[in-house]
Protein backbone atom coordinates (compact mmCIF):
# COMPACT_ATOMS: atom_id res chain seq x y z
CA UNK A 1 0.00 0.00 0.00
CA UNK A 2 1.23 3.41 -1.42
CA UNK A 3 2.21 6.06 1.82
CA UNK A 4 -0.92 8.02 1.12
CA UNK A 5 -3.13 5.24 1.12
CA UNK A 6 -2.15 4.00 4.26
CA UNK A 7 -2.08 7.63 5.82
CA UNK A 8 -5.61 7.84 4.49
CA UNK A 9 -6.53 4.51 5.82
CA UNK A 10 -5.52 5.39 9.40
CA UNK A 11 -6.96 8.42 10.05
CA UNK A 12 -10.27 7.18 11.43
CA UNK A 13 -8.70 4.63 14.19
CA UNK A 14 -6.24 7.99 15.03
CA UNK A 15 -9.78 9.76 15.24
CA UNK A 16 -11.30 7.06 17.46
CA UNK A 17 -7.94 7.57 19.44
CA UNK A 18 -7.99 10.77 19.58
CA UNK A 19 -11.69 10.50 21.08
CA UNK A 20 -11.28 8.03 23.62
CA UNK A 21 -8.46 9.43 25.43
CA UNK A 22 -8.41 9.52 29.08
CA UNK A 23 -9.38 13.00 30.48
CA UNK A 24 -5.53 12.93 31.58
CA UNK A 25 -3.07 13.45 29.33
CA UNK A 26 0.54 12.61 31.20
CA UNK A 27 2.95 14.79 30.56
CA UNK A 28 7.05 14.84 31.36
CA UNK A 29 7.88 17.83 34.32
CA UNK A 30 7.51 20.48 33.48
CA UNK A 31 11.27 22.31 33.07
CA UNK A 32 12.72 25.52 34.72
CA UNK A 33 10.55 25.27 38.20
CA UNK A 34 12.50 26.45 40.60
CA UNK A 35 12.22 25.52 44.64
CA UNK A 36 13.11 28.48 46.94
CA UNK A 37 12.84 27.45 50.96
CA UNK A 38 11.59 29.82 53.33
CA UNK A 39 11.80 27.50 56.28
CA UNK A 40 12.43 24.31 57.54
CA UNK A 41 12.37 22.13 60.63
CA UNK A 42 8.84 21.78 61.54
CA UNK A 43 5.11 20.74 60.89
CA UNK A 44 3.47 23.49 58.71
CA UNK A 45 -0.33 23.05 58.00
CA UNK A 46 -1.29 26.10 56.51
CA UNK A 47 0.96 29.72 55.28
CA UNK A 48 -0.26 32.53 53.45
CA UNK A 49 1.61 35.23 51.35
CA UNK A 50 0.83 39.03 51.12
CA UNK A 51 2.24 42.63 51.26
CA UNK A 52 2.11 42.62 55.21
CA UNK A 53 5.43 44.73 55.70
CA UNK A 54 4.42 47.45 52.54
CA UNK A 55 7.46 47.12 51.06
CA UNK A 56 5.70 45.47 47.62
CA UNK A 57 7.24 42.43 48.08
CA UNK A 58 4.77 39.33 49.44
CA UNK A 59 5.60 37.68 52.33
CA UNK A 60 4.96 34.47 54.14
CA UNK A 61 2.62 33.88 57.41
CA UNK A 62 2.39 30.17 58.48
CA UNK A 63 1.51 28.42 61.97
CA UNK A 64 4.30 25.55 62.36
CA UNK A 65 3.89 23.84 65.82
CA UNK A 66 1.67 26.01 67.30
CA UNK A 67 4.19 29.17 66.63
CA UNK A 68 2.82 31.59 63.98
CA UNK A 69 5.30 33.19 62.16
CA UNK A 70 5.80 36.34 59.48
CA UNK A 71 8.85 35.81 57.33
CA UNK A 72 9.40 39.03 55.44
CA UNK A 73 10.64 38.77 52.26
CA UNK A 74 12.93 38.41 50.50
CA UNK A 75 15.60 37.36 52.65
CA UNK A 76 12.82 35.08 54.81
CA UNK A 77 13.65 36.92 58.47
CA UNK A 78 11.55 34.97 60.88
CA UNK A 79 9.81 37.42 63.50
CA UNK A 80 7.33 35.39 65.69
CA UNK A 81 3.59 37.05 66.11
CA UNK A 82 1.95 34.38 68.15
CA UNK A 83 3.23 31.29 70.48
CA UNK A 84 -0.06 30.12 71.64
CA UNK A 85 -1.05 26.04 71.65
CA UNK A 86 -4.55 27.48 71.69
CA UNK A 87 -3.93 29.03 68.11
CA UNK A 88 -2.02 26.28 66.00
CA UNK A 89 -4.20 27.36 62.72
CA UNK A 90 -4.95 24.15 60.34
CA UNK A 91 -5.51 26.92 57.75
CA UNK A 92 -5.72 30.62 57.19
CA UNK A 93 -6.72 33.51 55.07
CA UNK A 94 -5.83 37.81 55.01
CA UNK A 95 -7.56 40.68 54.20
CA UNK A 96 -7.84 44.16 56.02
CA UNK A 97 -10.18 43.22 58.53
CA UNK A 98 -10.41 46.82 60.33
CA UNK A 99 -10.36 48.73 56.89
CA UNK A 100 -6.79 50.42 58.01
CA UNK A 101 -5.22 49.83 54.63
CA UNK A 102 -3.05 47.00 55.54
CA UNK A 103 -3.49 43.55 55.62
CA UNK A 104 -4.02 41.38 58.93
CA UNK A 105 -3.85 37.18 59.58
CA UNK A 106 -6.44 35.26 60.17
CA UNK A 107 -6.36 32.05 61.63
CA UNK A 108 -8.31 28.43 62.47
CA UNK A 109 -7.68 25.83 65.05
CA UNK A 110 -9.24 22.55 64.64
CA UNK A 111 -10.22 21.23 68.08
CA UNK A 112 -11.52 22.90 70.00
CA UNK A 113 -12.52 24.99 67.59
CA UNK A 114 -11.24 28.79 67.18
CA UNK A 115 -11.40 31.50 64.68
CA UNK A 116 -9.01 34.33 65.51
CA UNK A 117 -7.31 37.43 63.73
CA UNK A 118 -4.28 38.95 64.11
CA UNK A 119 -3.69 42.65 63.76
CA UNK A 120 -1.52 44.20 61.66
CA UNK A 121 0.02 47.04 63.34
CA UNK A 122 1.52 50.31 62.66
CA UNK A 123 5.30 48.79 62.66
CA UNK A 124 4.98 45.28 61.67
CA UNK A 125 8.43 44.48 62.81
CA UNK A 126 8.90 45.32 66.00
CA UNK A 127 5.10 45.91 67.32
CA UNK A 128 3.01 43.06 68.94
CA UNK A 129 0.49 41.85 66.27
CA UNK A 130 -2.62 41.82 68.57
CA UNK A 131 -4.97 38.41 68.75
CA UNK A 132 -8.53 39.35 68.41
CA UNK A 133 -11.59 36.65 68.36
CA UNK A 134 -13.21 35.91 65.44
CA UNK A 135 -15.77 32.77 66.47
CA UNK A 136 -14.73 30.47 69.38
CA UNK A 137 -18.30 28.11 68.71
CA UNK A 138 -17.54 26.22 65.96
CA UNK A 139 -15.37 22.69 66.83
CA UNK A 140 -13.53 21.19 63.66
CA UNK A 141 -12.63 24.36 61.88
CA UNK A 142 -10.64 22.57 58.61
CA UNK A 143 -11.19 25.55 56.12
CA UNK A 144 -11.56 29.32 55.71
CA UNK A 145 -12.39 31.18 52.59
CA UNK A 146 -12.98 34.95 52.45
CA UNK A 147 -15.59 36.31 50.03
CA UNK A 148 -18.22 39.14 49.84
CA UNK A 149 -20.99 36.66 50.67
CA UNK A 150 -23.87 39.58 51.11
CA UNK A 151 -22.30 41.85 48.37
CA UNK A 152 -21.29 45.08 50.26
CA UNK A 153 -18.41 45.43 48.68
CA UNK A 154 -16.68 43.91 51.77
CA UNK A 155 -14.51 40.75 52.78
CA UNK A 156 -16.80 38.44 55.01
CA UNK A 157 -15.29 34.96 56.03
CA UNK A 158 -16.48 31.21 55.45
CA UNK A 159 -15.81 28.94 57.73
CA UNK A 160 -16.84 25.26 59.01
CA UNK A 161 -17.39 22.73 61.81
CA UNK A 162 -16.51 19.83 60.76
CA UNK A 163 -16.98 17.72 64.32
CA UNK A 164 -20.41 16.26 65.35
CA UNK A 165 -19.93 18.39 68.84
CA UNK A 166 -20.58 21.88 70.56
CA UNK A 167 -23.28 24.34 69.48
CA UNK A 168 -23.28 24.00 65.47
CA UNK A 169 -22.44 20.53 64.89
CA UNK A 170 -21.16 19.58 61.21
CA UNK A 171 -22.42 23.00 60.27
CA UNK A 172 -20.77 25.51 58.25
CA UNK A 173 -21.14 29.34 58.61
CA UNK A 174 -20.03 32.99 57.32
CA UNK A 175 -18.73 35.90 59.57
CA UNK A 176 -19.79 39.30 58.97
CA UNK A 177 -17.07 41.75 60.52
CA UNK A 178 -18.16 43.86 63.04
CA UNK A 179 -18.76 48.13 62.68
CA UNK A 180 -15.79 47.88 65.25
CA UNK A 181 -13.73 44.93 65.43
CA UNK A 182 -11.35 45.83 67.31
CA UNK A 183 -13.85 45.88 69.79
CA UNK A 184 -16.46 43.26 69.47
CA UNK A 185 -16.03 40.14 71.31
CA UNK A 186 -17.04 38.13 67.80
CA UNK A 187 -18.33 38.19 64.76
CA UNK A 188 -21.76 38.01 63.46
CA UNK A 189 -22.00 34.27 62.98
CA UNK A 190 -24.93 33.30 59.84
CA UNK A 191 -25.49 29.48 59.64
CA UNK A 192 -25.71 28.45 56.47
CA UNK A 193 -25.31 24.51 56.87
CA UNK A 194 -27.41 23.86 59.95
CA UNK A 195 -26.15 20.36 60.83
CA UNK A 196 -26.63 18.78 56.93
CA UNK A 197 -22.81 18.99 56.45
CA UNK A 198 -21.84 15.70 58.47
CA UNK A 199 -18.46 13.70 57.31
CA UNK A 200 -15.50 15.98 58.35
CA UNK A 201 -15.81 18.59 55.77
CA UNK A 202 -13.19 20.08 54.74
CA UNK A 203 -12.33 23.45 52.34
CA UNK A 204 -14.64 25.55 50.60
CA UNK A 205 -15.62 27.34 47.43
CA UNK A 206 -17.76 30.29 46.44
CA UNK A 207 -19.28 31.27 43.05
CA UNK A 208 -22.64 31.42 41.40
CA UNK A 209 -23.59 27.68 40.44
CA UNK A 210 -26.83 28.33 39.16
CA UNK A 211 -26.99 31.62 37.15
CA UNK A 212 -29.42 33.56 39.62
CA UNK A 213 -26.88 36.31 40.48
CA UNK A 214 -26.08 35.26 43.68
CA UNK A 215 -22.85 33.03 45.07
CA UNK A 216 -23.44 29.71 46.22
CA UNK A 217 -21.13 28.46 48.71
CA UNK A 218 -19.18 24.44 47.95
CA UNK A 219 -18.06 21.54 50.67
CA UNK A 220 -16.58 18.93 50.91
CA UNK A 221 -16.63 15.83 53.13
CA UNK A 222 -13.87 12.81 53.28
CA UNK A 223 -15.91 10.28 55.34
CA UNK A 224 -15.30 9.04 58.82
CA UNK A 225 -14.44 5.72 57.15
CA UNK A 226 -11.51 6.77 54.79
CA UNK A 227 -10.84 2.99 53.53
CA UNK A 228 -14.42 3.02 51.99
CA UNK A 229 -16.85 5.39 49.91
CA UNK A 230 -19.36 6.17 52.04
CA UNK A 231 -22.25 8.26 52.26
CA UNK A 232 -20.78 10.78 54.48
CA UNK A 233 -18.42 11.48 51.84
CA UNK A 234 -19.76 13.93 49.76
CA UNK A 235 -18.84 16.98 47.47
CA UNK A 236 -21.72 19.62 47.17
CA UNK A 237 -22.67 22.98 47.29
CA UNK A 238 -25.65 25.05 49.53
CA UNK A 239 -27.73 27.19 47.39
CA UNK A 240 -28.03 31.12 48.02
CA UNK A 241 -31.27 32.37 48.93
CA UNK A 242 -32.80 36.07 48.04
CA UNK A 243 -31.40 37.13 51.99
CA UNK A 244 -27.97 35.28 52.93
CA UNK A 245 -28.86 36.04 56.48
CA UNK A 246 -31.78 33.94 56.38
CA UNK A 247 -31.84 30.13 57.27
CA UNK A 248 -33.05 29.41 53.57
CA UNK A 249 -29.55 27.77 52.18
CA UNK A 250 -30.42 24.75 50.16
CA UNK A 251 -27.87 21.82 50.28
CA UNK A 252 -27.23 20.64 46.49
CA UNK A 253 -25.36 17.04 46.38
CA UNK A 254 -23.07 16.68 43.23
CA UNK A 255 -21.88 13.51 44.54
CA UNK A 256 -21.72 10.87 47.25
CA UNK A 257 -19.68 7.69 48.07
CA UNK A 258 -16.60 9.87 47.60
CA UNK A 259 -13.90 8.81 50.02
CA UNK A 260 -11.47 11.31 51.28
CA UNK A 261 -12.93 14.47 49.78
CA UNK A 262 -11.61 17.68 50.66
CA UNK A 263 -11.20 20.37 48.10
CA UNK A 264 -13.96 22.30 45.73
CA UNK A 265 -14.11 25.26 44.26
CA UNK A 266 -16.48 26.49 41.33
CA UNK A 267 -14.89 27.58 37.52
CA UNK A 268 -16.39 27.26 34.66
CA UNK A 269 -14.19 24.61 33.12
CA UNK A 270 -14.98 23.79 29.64
CA UNK A 271 -15.94 27.24 28.75
CA UNK A 272 -19.58 26.64 27.88
CA UNK A 273 -21.08 29.52 30.19
CA UNK A 274 -21.72 27.03 33.02
CA UNK A 275 -20.16 27.18 36.39
CA UNK A 276 -18.80 23.73 36.86
CA UNK A 277 -16.50 22.60 39.94
CA UNK A 278 -12.71 21.30 39.88
CA UNK A 279 -12.15 18.95 43.14
CA UNK A 280 -9.46 16.47 45.31
CA UNK A 281 -9.89 13.56 47.27
CA UNK A 282 -7.61 14.70 49.40
CA UNK A 283 -7.79 11.60 51.75
CA UNK A 284 -7.70 9.17 49.25
CA UNK A 285 -6.78 9.75 46.00
CA UNK A 286 -7.59 11.54 42.69
CA UNK A 287 -8.44 15.21 41.28
CA UNK A 288 -11.50 15.18 39.29
CA UNK A 289 -14.14 17.95 37.94
CA UNK A 290 -18.02 18.47 37.82
CA UNK A 291 -19.64 19.03 34.92
CA UNK A 292 -22.53 21.08 34.69
CA UNK A 293 -24.69 19.36 31.86
CA UNK A 294 -28.09 20.59 31.97
CA UNK A 295 -30.85 22.61 34.40
CA UNK A 296 -32.77 19.83 36.79
CA UNK A 297 -36.41 19.34 36.16
CA UNK A 298 -38.06 22.48 38.01
CA UNK A 299 -34.98 23.95 39.38
CA UNK A 300 -32.21 26.24 38.05
CA UNK A 301 -29.89 23.47 39.81
CA UNK A 302 -27.72 22.00 36.92
CA UNK A 303 -27.07 18.02 36.73
CA UNK A 304 -23.28 16.95 37.08
CA UNK A 305 -21.21 14.64 35.14
CA UNK A 306 -18.39 13.26 37.10
CA UNK A 307 -14.48 13.69 35.18
CA UNK A 308 -11.50 11.99 36.36
CA UNK A 309 -8.21 14.78 36.10
CA UNK A 310 -6.00 12.44 38.02
CA UNK A 311 -7.46 9.11 39.54
CA UNK A 312 -4.38 8.55 40.59
CA UNK A 313 -2.03 11.07 42.66
CA UNK A 314 -2.28 9.99 46.14
CA UNK A 315 -3.56 12.11 48.30
CA UNK A 316 -3.96 15.36 47.39
CA UNK A 317 -4.82 17.77 49.98
CA UNK A 318 -4.93 21.26 48.45
CA UNK A 319 -6.01 22.79 45.59
CA UNK A 320 -5.86 26.00 43.38
CA UNK A 321 -8.06 26.66 40.49
CA UNK A 322 -6.58 29.56 38.65
CA UNK A 323 -4.90 30.09 35.16
CA UNK A 324 -1.72 28.97 35.67
CA UNK A 325 -0.33 29.83 32.37
CA UNK A 326 -2.28 33.17 31.69
CA UNK A 327 -3.78 31.28 28.60
CA UNK A 328 -7.65 32.51 28.99
CA UNK A 329 -8.95 29.71 30.42
CA UNK A 330 -8.94 27.93 34.15
CA UNK A 331 -6.00 25.33 35.14
CA UNK A 332 -5.60 23.68 38.57
CA UNK A 333 -2.67 22.81 40.90
CA UNK A 334 -2.39 20.68 43.72
CA UNK A 335 0.50 19.37 45.88
CA UNK A 336 0.02 15.80 47.10
CA UNK A 337 1.39 14.45 50.73
CA UNK A 338 0.84 10.86 50.00
CA UNK A 339 2.75 10.99 46.59
CA UNK A 340 5.33 14.13 47.41
CA UNK A 341 3.99 15.36 44.46
CA UNK A 342 3.52 19.15 42.98
CA UNK A 343 1.54 19.32 40.01
CA UNK A 344 -0.76 21.89 37.94
CA UNK A 345 -2.73 20.37 35.29
CA UNK A 346 -3.03 22.46 32.16
CA UNK A 347 -6.95 23.14 30.55
CA UNK A 348 -7.21 22.91 27.00
CA UNK A 349 -10.11 25.12 27.62
CA UNK A 350 -12.71 21.96 27.20
CA UNK A 351 -12.08 20.34 29.71
CA UNK A 352 -9.17 18.05 29.04
CA UNK A 353 -6.18 18.21 31.27
CA UNK A 354 -2.27 17.96 30.97
CA UNK A 355 -0.11 17.23 34.09
CA UNK A 356 2.91 18.84 34.72
CA UNK A 357 4.98 18.03 37.51
CA UNK A 358 6.25 21.26 39.55
CA UNK A 359 8.76 19.24 41.98
CA UNK A 360 8.90 16.26 43.81
CA UNK A 361 9.83 15.20 47.26
CA UNK A 362 7.41 17.61 48.33
CA UNK A 363 4.63 17.20 50.55
CA UNK A 364 1.71 19.12 51.78
CA UNK A 365 -1.37 20.02 53.38
CA UNK A 366 -2.11 23.71 51.90
CA UNK A 367 -1.24 25.43 48.33
CA UNK A 368 -1.57 28.99 47.20
CA UNK A 369 -1.26 30.77 44.09
CA UNK A 370 0.59 33.56 44.12
CA UNK A 371 3.07 35.87 42.66
CA UNK A 372 5.72 35.52 45.08
CA UNK A 373 8.30 37.24 42.63
CA UNK A 374 6.26 39.94 41.27
CA UNK A 375 7.14 39.01 37.61
CA UNK A 376 3.88 39.05 36.66
CA UNK A 377 2.57 35.23 36.80
CA UNK A 378 1.14 33.23 39.61
CA UNK A 379 3.56 31.04 41.56
CA UNK A 380 3.00 28.34 44.44
CA UNK A 381 3.48 28.74 47.95
CA UNK A 382 3.72 25.31 49.71
CA UNK A 383 2.47 24.52 53.55
CA UNK A 384 4.51 21.16 53.59
CA UNK A 385 2.86 19.28 57.14
CA UNK A 386 4.81 16.06 56.38
CA UNK A 387 8.22 17.54 54.50
CA UNK A 388 8.03 19.64 57.39
CA UNK A 389 8.55 22.85 55.47
CA UNK A 390 7.11 26.16 53.82
CA UNK A 391 8.70 26.37 50.34
CA UNK A 392 7.62 28.28 46.82
CA UNK A 393 8.01 27.11 43.11
CA UNK A 394 8.97 29.64 40.63
CA UNK A 395 6.56 29.56 37.72
CA UNK A 396 9.15 29.62 34.67
CA UNK A 397 6.92 32.19 32.59
CA UNK A 398 4.94 29.31 30.35
CA UNK A 399 4.19 31.36 27.31
CA UNK A 400 0.01 31.13 26.47
CA UNK A 401 -0.43 29.30 23.70
CA UNK A 402 -1.98 32.24 21.74
CA UNK A 403 1.52 34.16 22.08
CA UNK A 404 3.28 31.49 20.29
Amino acid sequence: MKTGAMFAAAVPLLIALAEARPILCAAAESQGWRKHVVTEGGRTNTAVAGNFTGDGLPDVVATTNGRTRLFVAPDWREIVLDESKERNAIHAETFDVDGDGDLDYIGAQYQPGNVFWLERPADPLKDRWTVRNVDDQLVGVHGLLKADVDGDGKFDLLANGAQPLGAFPSSAVWLKVPADPHQAKAWKRHVFATGDAAGLSHYLGFGDVDGDGRSDIALAAKGGNEAASTADAWFAYWEAPADPTSSGWKKRLLADKQGGATNIQQADVNGDGRTDFIATRGHQRGVIWFEAVAAGEGSGAPNWKLHEIDPAINEPHSLQVVDMDADGDIDAATCAYGDKVCAWYENNGRGRFTKHVVGTDQAAYDLRAVDMDVDGDLDLLVAGQGSQNVVWYANPRISPRHLQ
